[in-house]
Formats: structure tokens, sequence, C-alpha cells
């Protein structure tokens, strides 16, 4: 018994028709969708679409779509995989609308996994000094391990402040690491969407992704990048919507038990007075000591790929001011890459020397206004 394609019979009527009218149907050549779910949802089901090859996507959207006449508002639904699962046509070239033929591509745009990232773990005793940090983070620890012993007393709202490379954002995947719970690690500036209303749109998905993997830390980076103080905001222009939407989980109106909201910044006194109040705790984190900057510089000389005979106790002076980073990316590594260049088997004092050289050069040259 021969099968009849009722889909092949319907697209060559539609070629068909589409022949006769070529004179009022245009070709697509772009369709950007979305991916909006089912016209009706059976027991609160709800199924996430991503896709992992665009190019295969392509090849699958138009099998089954070849034929439609779409504009920007319109729904295709899915006939294979996921049936009746509908994407928004959320805008197509040209912008009137058309057919889709075998050669329109297709985009599909899915909302941002905020904050949802995998991270290097690393445990406390591999963090060098920042002791008072440590001391003051025991408790997040102890709320995480065991939340139900704190109740309404719980430490939910915690500023990290401190130099730039100090290490906050260590400590952060440190926590997460030593209590085994999820980090959602995010800058803050991944939070400013392109269209109004974005913004709130990402703190409540990331708020809402972390309540149901509870309990987690919620870590925003450079927080000063959206709370910046409202004197200075019209140099950066106005995230109102950002901040008040944040202020909406820091104040705790929804129930955000379990969670735990750490921010970062490099200078508190720029925050918004509104946003600072709202972190009960704050932690500072300093530059490494001479003792650390020592131990530091031991830690990464194991780590290297090539072996550094050099009495590393000769820059600890040398390298005052350095936080831990910068003595990893802007001592460390330049002294590695030099010796690679010249085919060398060790890093050597001439390496260090020269970058260190580099360094007091770049320093010296600098406008004055850059160290103020």
């Amino acid at each position: 018994m021969n099968r009849i394609n009722l889909s092949t019979i319907k697209l060559k009527s539609l070629v068909s028709e589409t022949a006769k009218i070529s004179d009022k149907v245009i070709a697509l050549k772009y369709v950007i969708i979305k991916p909006v779910g089912f016209p009706i949802k059976i027991n609160s089901e709800n199924l996430k679409v991503t896709i992992d090859d665009p190019t295969l996507f392509n090849v699958y959207a138009r099998e089954q779509w070849e034929g439609e006449t779409v504009k920007e508002g319109d729904y295709l639904f899915d006939n294979t995989i996921i049936p009746d699962y509908a994407f928004k046509v959320v805008s197509t070239y040209p912008s009137d609308g058309g057919i889709i033929t075998r050669d329109t591509l297709f985009k599909i745009i899915t909302e941002r996994d905020v904050g949802n990232k995998p991270f290097k773990k690393v445990r406390f005793d591999e963090i060098i000094g920042q002791e008072h940090a440590k001391k003051k983070c025991k408790i997040i620890i102890k709320y995480l391990k065991q939340p139900e012993l704190f109740g309404e007393w719980a430490p939910k709202n915690i500023l990290f402040y401190g130099p730039p490379g100090t290490g906050k954002t260590l400590m952060a995947r440190a926590l997460a690491t030593e209590t085994d719970v999820p980090l959602y690690l995010i800058k803050a500036t991944e939070l400013i969407g392109e269209h109004v209303g974005d913004g709130a749109k990402q703190i409540e998905q990331l708020y809402s992704r972390a309540l149901e993997n509870k309990p987690c830390i919620v870590f925003i980076d450079e927080l000063d990048a959206i709370a910046l103080s409202r004197q200075y905001q019209s140099l950066r222009g106005d995230v109102s919507e950002v901040v008040n939407a944040l202020l909406t989980e820091l104040d705790g109106i929804h129930d955000n038990d379990g969670v735990v909201t750490i921010g970062a910044t490099n200078n508190p006194d720029i925050l918004d007075s509104a946003i600072r109040s709202r972190f009960e705790e704050e932690i500072k984190f300093e530059l490494p000591d001479d003792k650390e900057r020592l131990q530091i510089m031991e830690l990464y000389r194991k780590k290297m790929p090539l072996e550094i005979r050099a009495d590393l106790r000769k820059y600890v002076e040398k390298t005052k001011g350095m936080s831990g980073r910068d003595i990893k990316e802007k001592f460390l590594k330049p002294a590695l890459h030099r010796a690679i260049l010249e085919d060398k088997k060790y890093i050597d004092e001439k390496d260090l020397d020269a970058v260190l050289g580099e360094l007091n050069k770049s320093k010296k040259e600098a406008p004055l206004h850059l160290y103020r």
C-alpha cells in the first residue's frame, strides 16, 4: 500500500499557488523566532528549548515550514519532535513578511541562562591571606549547611569590597565548594537588557532559578555597574528598573529563604545608598602583605609550565601594592611568555626583572589622574 505524503501535497499546492501570485508573495531571506511553549499547559509543564547546532536546526525548520507564509507576530508550530510546541516569529526579512522557502535562514533566540555557569572549584585553604574575610564567611557556610537553625535571622545579603584582584570572586567559589551548593555567578552588566523591562526580567529569572536550587549563592560582581550612586547615574544611563528589581529581592519581598546574595565592588562608597543599606554585612578584602605575596608567588611557581630559577624573596618588596591577580597576570605570566619566546627551558631573574622594568616604565608614563 502506497503512503500519501500530505505535507508534500500541501507544499506543492502552496508552491503552485505562490507561483500564481509571485508578484505579491515575497520569499523570506531570514526568519527570527523564539520558543514560547504550548497553547495549553498540562500540569504546569514548562518545556525549555535549546539549540546546540544552528545549522542542523535550519535544515529541520525548513523541512517542516517550507511553503508557510508568515509575518512578525505569527506563530509556527512544531510538527515532529515536540508536536504543537509554538515558536513566535520575532522578525523577518523582508520586514513585511513572506513565504518560507528552502533558502530561508532561521535564527532562534532563547532567554539567557543568567548566572548558570560552571565554575572552577577551590577550597578555603587554597586562598592565601584574607583571614578576616574567611572568619566572617564562616557564618555563611554554617547557614548554607544548616539553614533551619537560623529562621528569620539568616545571613541573606553580604557585600564583598576591596581592590581589584584581591579574591572576592575566589571567595565566593570557595564558599560554594565548601558547602557543595550551586553558585550563580554573574557580572552586573549582564543584568542590563537591550530593551525596557529586560533587566527586571533577568533579575526575576536569576532568583527564580536560584530558589529552584536552594540552598545556593547568588554572586553579583561589579555591583556598581548597576547600583552606582544616583549622582553619577547620568554617566552610565538609567538602570533604575534593574535596581528596583534587585531591591525587591534583597528586601525579601519574595521568599528567598536558602539564597545568599553576595554583591562585590571595588569601591562601596560610590554605591547607591538604597542598595548599600540592604547589605547587612560588609566584608573587606585587602591587598596581600609581604608574607602573603611570597606565598602567592610560591604557589604559582608550582603551577607554571617552566621552572622558575630565581629567589622569589628578592621580589617581595618589588611587588608591593600588587594584588594576587596582578602577581599572576602582570608579573609571572609575562615573564613566562618572555622565556617561551626566547626558547628557554626555565624562567630566570632576567625575565622577571625585565617585566618589572616594563611595569615601572608604564607607571611613569601613565597620566597622573590614573593614580588619584
